[in-house]
């Protein structure tokens, strides 16, 4: 059945992994924005990164995954999205897009402790691997962390209602 796996998370919480197990274990098209981001505006990337520069270019890569989301679905694919999400406004809007759309959608929400996830973020940038993109500074992670909504009482009901395990390692 074709369904959009919303993921979303802190930093460093375990998004892409997840993301890359859903390909594999539902045959999901992964769309995931570090990669986006990556190769559209990395080479013109200013340093440091500003949050108003990051974010604009963010809503120009989703307004380009949308469509070929809808396309997938369309089609009986699966969609798993590994867009950062970090706010609930953002969460919501793409559970609208879904809903006018007339696609299920799964709300798939990965956390871990703060020092954890921080560790896996440093040790990324050192070691690469499949989920590396670019180096996350401290600076930059502790931003990024501090942007982060956790859910909120609707999307807590919604995760319960949606509850599938899915296991993530590293």
């Amino acid at each position: 059945m074709p369904t959009l796996h919303l993921i979303y998370g802190p930093q460093g919480a375990g998004k892409s992994t997840l993301a890359r197990k859903l390909a594999a274990s539902h045959q999901a098209i992964v769309f995931s924005i570090d990669d986006w981001m990556q190769t559209l505006f990395g080479a013109d990337c200013p340093q440091p990164i500003t949050m108003e520069w990051a974010l604009a270019r963010v809503a120009r890569c989703e307004a380009l995954i949308w469509p070929l989301c809808r396309q997938i679905l369309a089609a009986g694919g699966e969609v798993a999205l590994d867009l950062g999400l970090m706010r609930v406004a953002d969460r919501e809007r793409w559970r609208r897009l879904a809903a006018e759309a007339g696609y299920p959608l799964r709300d798939v929400f990965v956390d871990a402790e703060r020092a954890e996830r921080k560790q896996r973020v440093m040790r990324r940038n050192t070691e690469g691997g499949d989920t590396f993109s670019f180096t996350v500074s401290p600076a930059m992670f502790d931003a990024m962390d501090a942007l982060f909504e956790a859910p909120s009482a609707e999307e807590r009901l919604r995760l319960q209602a949606d509850a599938e395990p899915e296991r993530i390692h590293d």
